[in-house]
């Protein structure tokens, strides 16, 4: 399915949508992906605010794993509505439960100081081979995501600042030119946001993926300047800390020209199942 039927959400009534189903990985996972939950319920927001503003952050939990094959119903709820910013918060239902809840703060166009931290070194895209000519792009359930051109940085090429722990680089883009509407490349960017930022914390744990319970718990961005989802961009990603079966993860966006686009923050589950005891221990 692209991903401008993803993001096209049925209108029920007045502050109620429903998203369409898709379940991006195989037939025998039940689960929803995060991104997909998270971009309609973004979605559902925008429908409700002023195109004179833009989403500048979004914080969102995901409450309960969400049923792959049933169709997700928006409730919006108008927060704020001021003349600079207002605020919206959705409640994403399946089967009469909440199973993610999101609070999105929008902003009209306005003027400040400017700066950011300069971008990581990283290897051209191009130089890069296409996970779609990689095992991992099936064993690792990427093929449904293949209208995305996704490239991940190799280890021994990525910058290793001193005492940064789990670090992962991943360069993609929309394979197709979208349509020019800035609000869909927000959407479709916090979509792909939840596919690769919680493997960063698992990226220096050799073996234990195929272990371990994971899920996202919680997701944040903040979108800082424009850019389009279907040029390329790096997103440069990290694990400070990870203990108790939960993982933090964090992770800056970038254009090619340097620009940082975007900056997200997840907490994960990362947990060893019980009774199972890991190597060494």
């Amino acid at each position: 399915m692209a991903i401008e039927e993803i993001l096209d959400l049925e209108q029920l009534e007045v502050n109620i949508y429903r998203g369409s189903v898709f379940s991006p990985f195989s037939a025998d996972n039940q689960r929803t992906f995060g991104g997909h939950v998270a971009g309609q319920a973004l979605v559902s927001a925008v429908r409700t605010v002023s195109p004179k503003f833009r989403v500048h952050s979004l914080h969102g939990y995901f409450l309960r794993p969400g049923d792959a094959k049933a169709p997700t119903v928006f409730l919006v709820e108008r927060v704020r509505d001021g003349g600079s910013f207002c605020t919206r918060r959705v409640n994403a239902v399946q089967h009469g439960e909440t199973i993610f809840n999101m609070s999105a703060s929008f902003q009209s166009e306005q003027r400040g100081i400017e700066h950011q931290n300069a971008m990581p070194g990283a290897p051209d895209p191009q130089d890069l081979p296409d996970i779609a000519a990689m095992k991992a792009f099936d064993d690792a359930g990427f093929k449904a995501f293949a209208e995305w051109d996704l490239r991940r940085v190799p280890r021994k090429s990525l910058p290793h600042i001193p005492g940064k722990v789990a670090e992962q680089q991943v360069w993609f883009r929309h394979r197709d030119r979208l349509p020019d509407d800035p609000v869909l490349h927000i959407c479709a960017l916090a979509y792909m946001s939840d596919l690769t930022l919680l493997g960063s914390a698992w990226s220096i744990h050799a073996g234990d993926r195929d272990h371990l319970q994971v899920a996202s718990l919680d997701h944040a961005m903040w979108f800082m300047r424009p850019f389009r989802a279907d040029e390329w961009l790096l997103y440069d990603q990290s694990s400070p800390s990870a203990g108790a079966g939960r993982a933090l993860t964090q992770g800056k966006i970038y254009n090619q020209d340097g620009d940082m686009v975007a900056a997200v923050m997840q907490e994960g589950l990362t947990r060893y199942p019980s009774g199972y005891t890991p190597a060494g221990q």
